[in-house]
């Protein structure tokens, strides 16, 4: 596909190839062993619990944000991750193997 075609793509079909670019480099993580994990509306503690991840579970990790500054058992950060519309967990809690962003900013 040329760089012109791009200029040429209506919103709809620019954003299907974003988010199918963004799908096919997903991976899951692992949440640290023997957590039950808080999972909240957005990026911080002030923020409601909308559901609670099981022990041993994996997560994929869509975007990041800066938020509440949390301590766990990989650290002390402020960086949030965006697991679904609506979800976010401390990446404290989150094995990434980095102290800092992996994944886009949260727009």
């Amino acid at each position: 596909m040329s760089v012109d075609r791009v200029d040429e793509l209506a919103s709809g079909e620019e954003e299907a190839l974003t988010a199918t670019a963004t799908t096919t480099s997903l991976r899951y993580y692992s949440v640290a062993p023997g957590v039950r994990l808080n999972v909240r509306s957005g990026p911080g503690t002030g923020y409601p619990i909308v559901k609670v991840l099981p022990e041993g579970a994996q997560v994929a990790i869509y975007c990041q944000s800066p938020g509440t500054t949390v301590t766990g058992p990989y650290g002390t950060t402020n960086i949030w991750d965006n697991i679904a519309s609506g979800q976010f967990v401390s990446d404290a809690y989150v094995n990434t193997g980095s102290d800092g962003y992996i994944r886009p900013r949260c727009s």
